[in-house]
This record gives structure tokens, C-alpha cells and sequence, in this order.
């Protein structure tokens, strides 16, 4: 619909955790539709590709239908801008982020004045959850199942496999 208001949600998602599927589950309750922007990711060095991560994410968010999966590269403006989007949703863990995201959202209203950057916070038990502590772990043989779906748990003992 015209009127819908969309969210962006942006990052590298390598991989998605379930803090990430939290602040998605979040989103869907405050608007009419949430993009999951898999970033290509030029700037990190990413475990698994960006076709995995987009298969990975599509997974996880299966059951929301507000919510769409898609890729982007560049200027995440924009992305956001080419979606019509009013507002960027970015989770928010510890304070420790925040000075980060602060500043980013300062940029990104100067870059885009009309969109709102929304900071959400993930339930109290994936608080300390991130995507590099879970390929860590996984990395050096830990156990994330905790922190991660199993479809992603899945593909990371896999790719743990495959880099050995």
C-alpha cells in the first residue's frame, strides 16, 4: 500500500543470530513492512557469502510476512531511498554501541533527513549475542547453538568444516 510505512534493517548478518531475528520480530510490531538488508559486506571480511547469508536470513525470517530480504552494495542511502523507506531500524546491544550507532545515525540524517533511525534492543537473554563472537566459537570448535537457529547452526558447523 502507498501509505505503508517501511523499515530498513541493515547489516552483514554473517550470521544472522537470534538477537538479529529478535530486533526483526520487534520491528514487525511497529511496522507495516521491514526490508532485512543483507549488506555485500566490502568493508568486512565475511565467513559466508553473501548468497549464503541471504539464504540464511530468508530462513530465519520466514514466518513474518511483513518482512522482505534483500541485498544491497554501496551507499546503504541509497538502498533506503530506492525502498521508501521513513526509517532504519539498528539493534542496539550494550552502551558500548551506542557512541557507534549515535554517530551513525547523525550521519545517515544528514545523508537522508526524512528517515528516522529507530534503535531497538533485543530481549535481555540475546543482549550479548554478535556475529563475530558466534563465528569465533564456532570457528575454534564451541557450541552456538544457543545463540543461533538451528538451520544456521547447521550451515556454520558446515562451513567450519569446509575451511578446516
Amino acid at each position: 500500500m502507498a501509505n505503508d510505512v517501511i523499515a530498513v534493517y541493515p547489516g552483514t548478518f554473517d550470521p544472522i543470530t537470534l538477537g538479529h531475528e529478535d530486533v526483526v520480530r520487534r520491528a514487525t510490531q511497529l511496522f507495516d513492512r521491514v526490508i532485512v538488508a543483507v549488506a555485500a559486506g566490502h568493508h568486512k571480511k565475511a565467513m559466508f557469502s553473501l548468497d549464503e547469508r541471504m539464504a540464511m536470513t530468508r530462513e530465519a525470517v520466514k514466518d513474518y510476512p511483513k518482512v522482505q530480504v534483500a541485498s544491497f552494495s554501496g551507499l546503504l542511502r541509497d538502498f533506503v531511498v530506492s525502498q521508501g523507506a521513513k526509517a532504519m531500524v539498528r539493534g542496539l546491544r550494550a552502551v558500548t554501541d551506542f557512541d557507534y550507532e549515535f554517530q551513525l545515525a547523525g550521519m545517515n540524517r544528514s545523508l537522508m533527513p526524512d528517515v528516522e533511525t529507530v534503535f531497538l534492543t533485543p530481549s535481555d537473554r540475546y543482549q550479548f549475542i554478535s556475529s563475530t563472537f558466534v563465528r569465533e566459537i564456532a570457528a575454534l570448535g564451541g557450541e552456538v547453538d544457543k545463540f543461533v537457529s538451528p538451520n544456521v547452526n547447521a550451515r556454520l558447523i558446515d562451513k567450519v568444516r569446509s575451511l578446516a
